[in-house]
């Protein structure tokens, strides 16, 4: 049986056209890190993150292959990376001012992560490289709900352009963006990327990443 590639079985979620759209994002459990500072920073907090991201990451996906297969277990393919932005000032949208970046890294988990596994994998992980302090990361569903998202082919410091489609598309179509709300459990709704390249191996012109931004119906 072929691996289970949410890429491919949830194409809406993954791959927008580069025109905006409306989509209700279902539930999906997440591994998260929160962190703050410049994402290009060399050996910064960023990159740690996503190294332990993907550290724990893997070691759910290699379970079995370990001798350590988890209730539930299915073969699958580790979904992409993504964040959510903001500034440390809210009311501040300059983007190009890395060094005051707030965001959250992570990376979704199959249906059968549950806390008692996610629990296992940090153990296991810190056994493995106990320099990585896996008490930054945690476990936690997101319900995104309502947004409008678009493909963005292009290096990120030209998001902006594809930003302000969003922008106009939700204008145009009655909704309002709810960027910084509160969900009842406490998550916030924020500007939301996935990434679908690898920066360190494609052109920034050919790069793809899914630009999503929370909304309300007026």
């Amino acid at each position: 049986m072929a691996a289970t590639d949410y890429k491919k079985t949830e194409r809406t979620l993954y791959f927008p056209k580069e025109l905006p759209s409306v989509i209700a994002v279902p539930p999906m459990t997440f591994i998260w890190i929160d962190g703050k500072g410049n994402p290009g920073e060399e050996n910064g907090e960023y990159a740690a993150a996503v190294e332990l991201l993907y550290g724990l990451s893997y070691t759910i996906r290699m379970s079995a292959k370990s001798g350590h297969a988890q209730e539930g277990y299915f073969e699958y393919v580790v979904p992409p990376l993504e964040g959510l932005w903001w500034m440390q000032d809210e009311t501040d949208m300059d983007f190009s001012q890395k060094d005051k970046y707030l965001w959250t890294s992570m990376i979704r988990q199959p249906e059968f992560v549950t806390r008692d596994v996610f629990a296992w994998a940090c153990e296991a992980l810190h056994k493995k490289k106990p320099d990585l302090d896996v008490s930054k990361a945690r476990l936690a569903v997101f319900s995104e709900g309502l947004c409008v998202q678009c493909m963005h082919i292009g290096p990120f410091s030209d998001e902006r352009r594809t930003v302000a489609k969003i922008e106009a598309f939700a204008r145009e179509e009655g909704f309002l963006e709810d960027i910084g709300t509160r969900l009842p459990d406490g998550m916030i709704r924020r500007h939301h990327e996935i990434y679908l390249s690898d920066p360190r191996k494609g052109k920034p012109e050919a790069l793809k990443t899914v630009l999503r931004h929370p909304v309300v119906r007026r």
